[in-house]
């Protein structure tokens, strides 16, 4: 038999680049002089923007590689339209989640001798500057690897390539973390409810190889619903379970409880990557399990990721209206439940997809899109003000209209965004394509549960925005000097990018509306 596979390096080229990026940086900090260590920050930087230009020769799409000799159809590796979408979001978010993590772009920066900066106190060690970089684009090259695979063997090491760093990210004390020694106890419960998550996700897995006879997507959704009616128990089994490692990584309900002691725990770039890049590539491969792999089973996911969606778009939404504004740290746990409860909208097209075609996955990827704009722009903006505040309550945010009007405006923008009001339009088109979606599909009552939570959401959003136009507790505002460049560049390109959506919001959802499995 013939087991040679053909490559074809430009397919594989965004990953690729990431990944060699990280080898880079590592073997860079070998010989670089602890003076020159914030040279390894841009040297990231510059492979994760190639990284992004290296889609620039596949945005027509339909291009495979690591193809079976027998059989040309059957690839492990796609870069079609869907792929593409994801993976441009994904690399964009890293790129600005490594511009948010530069020397001068962190909380209560403190630059030593060493060239290091960091958030530390008296007596704690800043982590060396190569690991970091290191994890950041390891993790990034898994998550430009998951939308692109097509047999679950490489889902699920894309899956575990993207977390695993992860978990030493949110160990590492750089740029600071919100909560003084958290760090270690939220990468140790992350690893462990992931941990558990995955071993769920193989075992499911094992099932419907037994069921299929195929690790293929293309072949398991042929072969499965024609297996052997003695296997069909079995073969239900393993749909259920393989969706319990990707519904971690959205953080849906119930597996989404890791996710407010992660965000205080981890330095705030990183919290902002986790809610962007992480939950984007949980989002690709729910979509790539239940779409590619189980479209015969859509009577069993869908009803499932409904009530999933649901729940999660509660929770979130509930925990969120019930932060105290005057609580330590209640900015950033806003910042988690949001996203929690963004992640049960996102949610919605995927359930949907199981009882209609009319680009459902499309309008979930522009959510995403939307969303991971406008996430990070608020991320940034907090992480200017966690700089000066460091109990970083959302009260602290009064008065940032008076002394910062360029961070108090683009922070209103993100949040009325999020909120779906205008002058945030791509928000609001967003979550009509996402909730039309849900109509089209026949699931009015999650349609109904979604509008709730709309309307829930308001509330504690434009909570937030009017503090930021209010006077200071005090008198003065406690958020003095402007944010440093790379972090004001951060801010600047995603409002500029979420104001140039909501100008013409045709632009992404015509963008989305081929994407498809």
């Amino acid at each position: 038999m013939n087991l040679i596979q053909s490559v074809e390096w430009a397919v594989i080229a965004p990953p690729l680049i990431a990944a060699v990026a990280a080898v880079a940086v590592l073997v860079t900090d070998l010989f670089l002089p602890a003076a020159r260590k914030a040279v390894l920050g841009w040297l990231a930087v510059g492979g994760l923007a190639l990284a992004a230009l290296a889609l620039v020769p596949l945005r027509d799409g339909d291009r495979a590689t690591f193809c079976l000799p027998g059989d040309a159809g059957l690839c492990s590796y796609s870069a079609d339209r869907f792929a593409v979408i994801v993976q441009l979001l994904v690399l964009a978010g890293a790129f600005l989640a490594a511009l948010l993590s530069l020397p001068g772009s962190g909380e209560r920066d403190n630059k030593g001798a060493d060239g290091r900066v960091d958030g530390r106190v008296d007596g704690e060690q800043a982590p060396p500057s190569g690991e970091f970089w290191f994890l950041l684009l390891c993790s990034a090259s898994g998550a430009a690897l998951l939308p692109a695979a097509r047999d679950l063997a490489t889902l699920v090491i894309a899956l575990e390539v993207t977390t695993l760093p992860a978990y030493a990210l949110v160990g590492l004390r750089r740029a600071g973390a919100p909560v003084r020694n958290a760090g270690p106890e939220a990468a140790l419960k992350f690893f462990l409810a992931s941990v558990t998550a995955t071993a769920v996700g193989l075992l499911g897995i094992s099932f419907v190889y037994a069921g299929a006879g195929s690790l293929h997507l293309a072949e398991i959704a042929e072969q499965l619903p024609a297996a052997d009616p003695r296997l069909a128990t079995l073969a239900e089994a393993g749909v259920v379970l393989t969706l319990v490692a990707f519904a971690f990584k959205v953080a849906a309900v119930p597996f989404h409880f890791w996710v407010p002691e992660t965000y205080l725990g981890a330095p705030l770039p990183v919290a902002a990557y986790l809610s962007v890049v992480g939950k984007t590539a949980g989002l690709a491969g729910l979509a790539l399990v239940t779409s590619g792999a189980f479209p015969g089973h859509g009577d069993l996911w869908g009803p499932a990721l409904a009530v999933l969606a649901g729940l999660t778009m509660t929770a979130g939404n509930a925990a969120a209206l019930r932060t105290d504004p005057e609580a330590p740290h209640s900015a950033l746990r806003l910042l988690a439940w949001s996203s929690v409860g963004q992640a049960g909208y996102l949610l919605v097209p995927l359930a949907a997809a199981a009882y209609t075609d009319e680009g459902a996955v499309g309008a979930a990827v522009a959510y995403a899109l939307m969303y991971g704009a406008v996430n990070l722009g608020a991320f940034a903006v907090a992480a200017h003000v966690a700089r000066h505040a460091r109990a970083h309550r959302i009260a602290d945010y009064g008065g940032l209209w008076a002394r910062q009007p360029f961070a108090a405006l683009a922070l209103a923008f993100f949040l009325l965004c999020l909120a779906g009001l205008p002058p945030g339009v791509i928000g609001l088109f967003a979550k009509v394509a996402v909730f039309e979606s849900a109509v089209d599909a026949g699931l009015g009552a999650l349609a109904v549960v979604m509008a709730l939570n709309v309307a829930i959401a308001l509330f504690y959003y434009l909570r937030w925005t009017a503090v930021l136009f209010r006077a200071a507790p005090g008198g003065a505002s406690r958020v003095g000097s402007r944010p440093a460049a790379p972090l004001t560049g951060v801010i600047a390109l995603t409002a500029a990018a979420g104001a140039i959506l909501s100008g013409a919001p045709q632009i992404i959802l015509t963008f989305t509306s081929g994407t498809f499995l």
